[in-house]
């Protein structure tokens, strides 16, 4: 069977393996997919290798999403203005690169949890490579305020900087400041730093949240329960990241197979299951 896998650090916690197993028994297509524990030094030798055992393709985690991008061959469009990928496809030699992540956080917010983003203030907390991913189809979905905040703004501004034309084009104010700094309140709030998965505290103050927020975390399970605790402690409606974690992977498995499989079934299935 075609061989897939996932490629990070840390790995072990992910579900991609089961979601990916139940894409290709509903929708009929022949698949293995693994998890491959990447050393942090090493991502390239690793992708490279696991293309010579005849792996077909891979999704990227953290922390080498921008060192995905950096060695494809090819983006798309989306992976290009990100600047990260997070899917790789190997055909004939050559390594595709894609990001499916914003699509998999625009899905889940907008037709999951019911979160309105047209003209919404949104907050996007951290400017690594799961920020990059999501950025370009969060202003697409048209806010009309996104804030970028991070510890490093430099980081954040140049996302920002990346973005520009992007933002204008679409008609969202699209700004960075520092995690002290943020301005205002938001309607939805998405972090997407890895302050969750290393157990660290919230990285913002509580007054980011308006009245009625939608807190995101894109972690989920017990990595995320820091994050969503102090979320409905302060009135917020609390979300893990389960939901994009299945949308990307269902865009994942179009980009290889040329298939798109039944995510919010199996959506259902995986919250079952935990």
């Amino acid at each position: 069977m075609d061989l897939y896998g996932l490629m990070g650090n840390p790995v072990a916690h992910s579900k991609s393996p089961w979601i990916h197993a139940r894409f290709a028994e509903l929708t009929g297509e022949q698949l293995t997919y693994e998890r491959r524990l990447v050393a942090l030094d090493a991502f390239a030798e690793h992708v490279r290798a696991f293309g010579d055992e005849g792996g077909q393709g891979c999704n990227v985690t953290v922390p080498f999403k921008f060192e995905a991008a950096a060695l494809a061959d090819e983006l798309s469009p989306r992976a290009a203005l990100a600047g990260a990928c997070n899917t790789l496809r190997f055909d004939d030699g050559r390594i595709y690169g894609d990001n499916t992540d914003g699509v998999g956080l625009v899905n889940d917010l907008v037709q999951l949890a019911g979160a309105p983003l047209v003209r919404a203030d949104v907050l996007l907390v951290g400017a690594g490579g799961a920020a990059a991913g999501v950025l370009g189809p969060l202003i697409e979905a048209g806010p009309r305020r996104l804030v970028i905040a991070n510890r490093t703004v430099d980081k954040a501004q140049a996302l920002v900087d990346r973005h520009a034309e992007w933002a204008a084009r679409h008609g969202v104010v699209l700004r960075a400041c520092a995690l002290d700094e943020i301005p205002g309140q938001f309607s939805v709030v998405v972090n997407a730093t890895a302050s969750s998965l290393a157990g660290a505290s919230v990285p913002v103050a509580a007054h980011v949240l308006g009245p009625d927020a939608l807190a995101y975390d894109m972690m989920y399970g017990p990595a995320a329960e820091g994050f969503l605790g102090w979320a409905r402690s302060h009135g917020a409606r609390a979300r893990d990241g389960l939901g994009m974690l299945v949308e990307q992977a269902a865009e994942s498995f179009l980009v290889w197979r040329g298939v798109r499989p039944p995510a919010g079934r199996v959506l259902a299935e995986l919250r079952a299951t935990l």
